[in-house]
């Protein structure tokens, strides 16, 4: 393996195209390959066994590929399957949680802190874990929003629909005076506009996802394996389990890159 191996990124969808797209801003030298379990999206109602396994089998699936490193681009995959999976494994392995935690500890100027996240995620109570480690006194206010991850990996995250059901969920934060709003899921920044807009100016918006790039490029420091420069002969490649279509349609859309190498695989 060498600095110029790739880097892995892993999500049950699309979603984590948004943390591929900060990569690509912050770490141009980097080579992606990204794996999306789309055929079986969304992981958040599913039971905690079966996230962990279909979580494993994306991990192995990059391992074959040689990657450097792998980064849990998706919350629900983090709460429930990184512990377990970073001890197996000699690469580093990051997730979203707790970089996204740390981000709403530093912006927060009441202590009041809004969660929205899969049904996994959010019963998970990672991110609650993580604030109060911190900061016991911080009020965290978590809502599941399982209708969101549907509505991003259909592609209708800009339509009528998709601000129906943003406006409902988020009513949920009426009275509670937060300051500042996590993503837990990192479908939820396609939606950020609409969020955004229902949450009001004076909430701050965390996006979990790209918060954990900036981790990964402390740790390519760390252990010396940041990429030498720029290969003209590297090619992120995209690898993904659904609709090869959709995920080409969405992927130029949100990484707007003139082509793309997409491939549909099968996990076992």
């Amino acid at each position: 393996m060498s600095n110029n191996s790739p880097i892995g990124f892993l999500d049950s969808g699309v979603g984590g195209l948004t943390v591929v797209k900060e990569a690509m801003k912050q770490l141009p030298n980097e080579t992606v390959y990204y794996v999306g379990d789309t055929l079986r999206c969304p992981y958040g109602p599913r039971p905690v066994e079966q996230i962990k396994q279909f979580t494993w089998e994306m991990t192995q699936y990059l391992l074959k590929k040689n990657v450097k490193m792998i980064v849990f681009a998706c919350n629900t995959a983090t709460a429930v399957a990184l512990e377990d999976i970073k001890k197996t494994l000699r690469i580093p392995v990051v997730g979203v949680i707790n970089p996204g935690a740390r981000a709403a500890l530093k912006l927060t100027n009441n202590n009041k802190i809004g969660v929205i996240g899969t049904v996994g995620t959010i019963n998970s109570g990672e991110y609650v874990n993580a604030i109060h480690k911190k900061s016991p006194k911080t009020d965290v206010y978590g809502v599941a929003c399982p209708k969101f991850v549907p509505i991003v990996e259909s592609k209708e995250y800009e339509s009528v629909i998709a601000e129906s059901v943003v406006n409902e969920a988020l009513a949920t934060f009426n009275g509670k005076n937060v300051d500042t709003l996590v993503m837990g899921c990192t479908h939820y920044p396609l939606l950020k506009p609409l969020i955004k807009k229902e949450m009001g100016e004076h909430v701050q918006l965390i996006d979990s996802g790209a918060e954990a790039v900036s981790e990964v490029s402390m740790l390519l420091d760390y252990y010396n394996i940041a990429a030498d420069a720029i290969d003209e002969e590297k090619q992120h490649e995209f690898f993904m389990t659904g609709s090869k279509k959709m995920f080409e349609d969405i992927s130029l859309d949100w990484l707007n890159l003139e082509s793309i190498s997409v491939n549909k695989i099968m996990l076992p």
